[in-house]
């Protein structure tokens, strides 16, 4: 039976420290979040990260922008806040409407500022990296949680093969990227894989990063392997993940649950890559 790899009272230790730290700064943090359009599971994400900065003392900023808002609206929006000396962090929530041009959009947004760790400067600054993480560099926030999490196990990461389920920008790649720093071995696998659940089965710490919901059953996972489920996908029965959590659970020696496990945490980072962007720019 799998441990449980609790990412919300990981994400409150963290937090708790993020929050005495920003009570001994004289310039507190800022972090600005621009909503375009009335999607659902965005405003509750938004609002999570709102209440976040509320709790920890993060000057906090909600731009709400209409659904119909045009590019050039949006990049003057981007272009004040770059500009504005209270805010240390940018995040413009994904997705867009269909006529925006989020490339265009995530582009704008000042380097240094980018708390999401999107920007290709940053990607490269991690990319470029010959060692371990630098901790002023901004890192993506789900990939950053997720190496909180294992580091939480205990385990070192040294020799073992990381398999990765998913190749996003948003976790796949830099998530690949940190545990070949931490000096895993790391197969990164997709759609056109072939064979998947024997790749997945030769993994100690399998990732799972698709958006599938229960794509990752308990054949696919080896005795004793560390499962990490990023995947948060709403159908009829609630919020499940990529991974099939009952199967799993018997066969795994930690695995994340869906709700509770990597969510929180990246909320919980993003505060602290605010507080990061803060010092980098102080």
């Amino acid at each position: 039976m799998a441990q449980i790899l609790d990412g919300k009272a990981v994400s409150a230790e963290l937090k708790e420290q993020i929050k005495v730290q920003v009570q001994g700064l004289t310039t507190k943090p800022g972090l600005a979040v621009v909503l375009v359009g009335s999607d659902a599971a965005s405003q509750v994400y938004v609002n999570s990260k709102e209440k976040a900065c509320l709790a920890l003392g993060i000057y906090s900023e909600k731009v709400e922008l209409p659904a119909d808002t045009t590019q050039e609206a949006l990049m003057a929006v981007v272009d004040r806040l770059n500009h504005d000396e209270r805010v240390h962090g940018i995040l413009v929530q994904l997705p867009m409407p269909k006529h925006l041009n989020e490339e265009q959009v995530l582009l704008a947004i000042d380097p240094r500022k980018d708390v999401d760790g999107f920007h290709p400067y940053n990607m490269g600054l991690l990319l470029g990296n010959k060692g371990k993480t630098p901790e002023s560099l901004l890192v993506a926030c789900t990939p950053k949680g997720i190496m909180k999490l294992l580091a939480k196990t205990g385990i070192s990461l040294k020799g073992k093969n990381v398999v990765v389920v998913g190749r996003s920008n948003l976790v796949g790649k830099p998530i690949s990227l940190l545990c070949l720093y931490e000096d895993a071995t790391v197969t990164i696998c997709h759609s056109r894989t072939t064979d998947l659940p024997a790749v997945c089965r030769s993994a100690d710490i399998l990732i799972a990063a698709v958006g599938r919901a229960k794509m990752i059953t308990a054949d696919m996972v080896k005795e004793g392997a560390v499962v990490i489920d990023v995947g948060i996908n709403r159908t009829e029965e609630g919020l499940v993940g990529d991974v099939d959590f009952a199967g799993v659970k018997d066969k795994a020696s930690w695995i994340t649950p869906v709700p509770g496990g990597v969510g929180p945490m990246t909320i919980a980072c993003l505060m602290e890559n605010t507080l990061i962007a803060m010092k980098n720019q102080v």
